[in-house]
């Protein structure tokens, strides 16, 4: 690591770089249909998104002190994901959905079971039309009511790229030094 250099431009190269590999394994995982893996892709897509806007939303040197924190591989003091995520999703209006579903698939949890059990009827009616009705509004399907866990995998990739194309723009907001007011949140 260059001494001289700012740990914003390491932290945005960080998260760059996670966002990179995270495409690449999308598109193997996509090839092979592993939906467990490709939804946990996701979950960790949307951290790297959650994250960033979390920083835009703090001051200047809350904001330095949690990128000098990533920077240093170290976690982040007095941050919750639920305080990040409830941020993101003022934002965003999908994010809870996508978030929880996602974290289901880094916890060993039912939803593995995904080959034998429909992973969207294990979910509460409310979750399940909350994440089909993002679904359809943001990338066009699965249009059927009674859709079930394998409709839902072939919107995966565009799933990714909504939630990759976002970080991007906030990474951009967050290298020009920006804030996102408590309106835009």
């Amino acid at each position: 690591m260059n001494a001289t250099e700012p740990q914003v431009v390491i932290f945005l190269r960080q998260v760059r770089n996670r966002s990179h590999e995270h495409r690449q394994a999308m598109n193997l995982l996509t090839s092979a249909r592993l939906a467990g893996q490709m939804t946990a892709i996701l979950r960790q897509e949307l951290d790297s998104m959650v994250r960033v806007i979390y920083l835009l939303t703090q001051t200047v040197e809350r904001r330095t002190l949690l990128i000098n924190t990533s920077v240093q591989g170290k976690k982040w003091p007095k941050v919750t994901d639920k305080e990040m995520v409830d941020i993101a999703q003022k934002l965003q209006g999908w994010t809870q959905s996508v978030y929880k579903f996602g974290c289901a698939f880094i916890h060993l949890s039912g939803l593995h079971d995904y080959k034998h059990r429909d992973p969207l009827h294990l979910l509460s009616p409310e979750e399940r039309s909350a994440i089909l009705q993002h679904c359809r509004h943001y990338h066009g399907g699965p249009m059927q009511d009674d859709a079930t866990f394998d409709d839902l995998i072939s919107f995966f990739p565009r799933v990714f790229e909504k939630i990759s194309s976002n970080l991007g723009c906030y990474l951009e907001a967050l290298e020009r030094g920006e804030a996102l007011d408590d309106h835009e949140t």
